[in-house]
């Protein structure tokens, strides 16, 4: 290791600019999954939230279930009924609206039971109330772009005006702020016709989904067929979040190339430094040194170069994720990261295997006269 470190030292520029490669692509992948996570957080985070272990969809909506499914109250009632599940109705919806001060916000109005297991409560101000069938709670995001306690929200081209009663955590569902409204509030917002005055006729008994927390062998697949519905796992409802899925299909590719391209980058170079230093390997050899510790040799200077790089390739990704997690969805936690960077040390380390060959073949011969 001794002689590793020298070759190091003697040969720093090379060194250097191999390190500077590693530096950018760990700080690429470090970046890269931080964007996978944040935006993923920023698309599905009000689902995670849902203390639900299923959701029963309309049977027939394979896909953009919360968009496309509907849910009558005959099935809610027949959930309700069932052994082992609480149920409670879900309503999803993206709306748009106004409040009193001029604030425009979209927002994703999540149709809920007050005081059912889905709701969230209120961090300030109060909480949802079935005596106020027209109060929200909304998210932070919405706290952050200007709306307040107390203000009304009146939602565009439907005559609807609601009122902040309080606030909770950070919620998202399709990179939209979440406000949580009574089902029956929601239903009138889903129903109306854009355009059209409200009227005092009560809307459809319909909702997106029905939550359910269902004990362990429960039978969910017998109700399904009973009530015709297509229960998931919450999980699972990921995919039904506009984009997605989408979304990680793309972060992860890019991270996937991103771990081909070190083992190849670092792979190559080790190459050719092998290349070059193989009268050094062949009179480690004449001089006695085994295999064994020249192979240790080659890889103790490829961890220093890789270890060195990805160490501070980290730091980069999660000083940018400090310097712009509160204006991008960017989300880097230490487990993340720590992961993420050593998947990169393993991937970049075995790209040195291509040049273990040649120093474990290295002739000492070479050093004694062979060649003369």
């Amino acid at each position: 290791m001794y002689l590793a470190l020298l070759e190091l030292k003697a040969a720093r520029g090379r060194f250097l600019l191999m390190g500077g490669v590693v530096v950018l692509v760990a700080a690429l992948v470090g970046i890269v999954s931080g964007f996978t996570t944040g935006l993923g957080d920023d698309t599905i985070s009000a689902l995670r939230r849902l203390p639900a272990t299923h959701l029963a969809f309309a049977r027939g909506a394979d896909s953009d279930q919360f968009a496309r499914s509907l849910v009558d109250g005959r099935a809610l009632d027949g959930w309700r009924a069932r052994e082992g599940v609480r149920a409670t109705p879900l309503g999803v919806s993206i709306a748009r609206g106004t409040t009193n001060r001029e604030v425009e916000v979209d927002f994703a109005a999540f149709g809920i039971e007050p005081r059912s297991f889905l709701d969230p409560g209120s961090t300030s101000g109060r909480a949802l109330s079935a005596a106020e069938p027209y109060g929200i709670v909304v998210s932070q995001q919405l706290v952050k772009d200007g709306v307040r306690i107390g203000d009304t929200l009146a939602v565009d081209r439907l005559g609807i005006t609601l009122t902040v009663r309080g606030a909770t955590g950070r919620s998202s569902y399709g990179h939209v702020a979440v406000a949580y409204l009574p089902v029956t509030a929601w239903q009138r917002i889903r129903f109306a016709t854009p355009g059209v005055a409200a009227t005092t006729a009560p809307p459809p008994r319909q909702y997106s989904a029905v939550a359910l927390q269902a004990a362990p062998g429960a039978d969910l697949a017998a109700a399904d067929r009973a009530l015709g519905t297509g229960t998931r796992t919450v999980e699972a409802a990921y995919a039904a979040a506009p984009g997605y899925t989408g979304e990680r299909v793309t972060m992860t590719s890019i991270q996937a190339f991103l771990y081909a391209i070190a083992p190849l980058v670092v792979g190559a170079f080790f190459a050719v430094w092998t290349v070059q230093r193989q009268p050094e390997l062949a009179l480690l050899r004449a001089l006695g040194a085994s295999r064994r510790r020249l192979v240790g040799h080659t890889l103790g200077q490829a961890a220093v170069v890789v270890g060195g790089g990805t160490a501070l390739g980290a730091a980069l990704a999660a000083g940018l994720g400090l310097l712009v997690g509160s204006e991008v969805p960017f989300s880097l936690p230490g487990a993340a990261l720590a992961a993420t960077m050593g998947t990169v040390v393993l991937v970049g380390l075995a790209g040195t295997a291509v040049t273990l060959r040649k120093v474990t073949t290295v002739d000492p011969m070479t050093m004694l006269g062979a060649g003369r």
